[in-house]
């Protein structure tokens, strides 16, 4: 898909508000009633710069329990360094807020949102809601961020997801800082696939667990989405600030699974480099009379684990990317400091204020 060129933002239309320029506001967008008549609504946080530029839209929760990003939301729409913003942001930090409530990476009727679009006006609420976000909030933008964890009792470490065929998406990508960027293709019916056909570049950033604040996870994902601000024009450029560590590029990946059941030692942990034959986890009974070994099928990076000790038989254990294995990547994991101080705009404000989540 060609880059898309930034559209006039001088007034934000979402639903039945205008949001003009120099102003910013919080919506609640309409879903639906609950079964008690309880209007049903989504919050949306509108930061409308008063010179033009691009449009980002930064979602969060597209499934109900994956919670960093709600955080990661949190803490940057209150950076100061959002009022000389060029442009406009739209985040919304709960999409799905049926399964946020419910604590459930799904909606009511089961369905999975982010395979739900473009949604249907008048289909399931999966459909109208999937419908609603497309319209209001992806319509109009040029960029887009959807923020997501591993799935329960699972870690991922902190990798941004994107179709790098697309220059336009392969730049913003680059751009979030993380250190692995994997080249993924769309699913059907997700948020990227649809918004991909509609001209509009759309990144995915996983970390941590759902259900669960990751502290290093919500930091990488502040300075991610100031980073692609930056990228894209919407904030200054810093005055001084080190060159980022080039991203393992992962072309693609591959889950290593219980062989059988048992309890589970974990040894090789997110983020770490393995060689092919190496020990990743080793199973064995509850007395420990038999035991197996679960070794790396080829050289790569964990990028994502379970957290559970218990295994049944054919249980995913380790998501693997698979790399070349250089030296130069140990490096680029070492070197990955979510906790570091970091300025996010010319007069050096610093998003490292918030206290640490433990």
């Amino acid at each position: 898909m060609p880059a898309r060129t930034p559209r006039s933002s001088r007034v934000v239309r979402i639903g039945t508000e205008e949001i003009l320029p120099g102003t910013r506001t919080q919506i609640d967008l309409p879903i639906t009633d609950l079964s008690t008549h309880v209007p049903l609504t989504m919050p949306v946080h509108v930061v409308n710069g008063r010179r033009d530029g691009p449009r980002l839209f930064v979602g969060a929760a597209l499934h109900g329990d994956e919670i960093n990003g709600v955080e990661v939301i949190r803490r940057v729409v209150k950076l100061s360094a959002l009022n000389r913003l060029r442009g406009a942001l739209v985040a919304v930090p709960i999409v799905n807020i049926p399964g946020f409530l419910s604590l459930s990476r799904y909606l009511p009727d089961r369905r999975d949102l982010n395979r739900s679009f473009p949604g249907l006006t008048r289909g399931s609420l999966a459909a109208r809601l999937a419908k609603l976000f497309l319209d209001e909030i992806v319509e109009g933008s040029t960029h887009g961020i959807d923020l997501h964890t591993g799935a329960v009792h699972r870690t991922n470490y902190p990798q941004v997801r994107a179709n790098l065929e697309d220059a336009e998406a392969e730049r913003i990508a680059q751009a979030f800082g993380v250190p692995l960027m994997i080249n993924a293709g769309f699913r059907d019916g997700s948020l990227r696939e649809a918004a991909h056909e509609r001209g509009i570049p759309v990144i995915a950033y996983e970390a941590g667990e759902a259900l669960r604040f990751d502290e290093a996870g919500i930091r990488a994902g502040v300075k991610g989405v100031m980073r692609v601000m930056r990228e894209l024009g919407m904030l200054a450029p810093l005055r001084s600030a080190a060159p980022a560590n080039e991203p393992l590029i992962v072309r693609s990946t591959r889950w290593v699974r219980a062989p059988g059941s048992g309890v589970v030692r974990i040894i090789r942990s997110v983020g770490v480099q393995v060689r092919a034959g190496q020990v990743l986890a080793i199973i064995s009974d509850p007395l420990g009379e038999s035991e197996t070994r679960i070794e790396a099928p080829m050289d790569g990076v964990v990028i994502g684990r379970t957290n559970l000790p218990l295994v049944h038989e054919g249980d995913a254990l380790f998501n693997i990317g698979l790399t070349a294995g250089t030296q130069v990547e140990a490096r680029t994991l070492d070197d990955f400091d979510p906790f570091e101080e970091y300025e996010t705009g010319a007069t050096g404000e610093l998003a490292s204020e918030e206290p640490q989540i433990v």
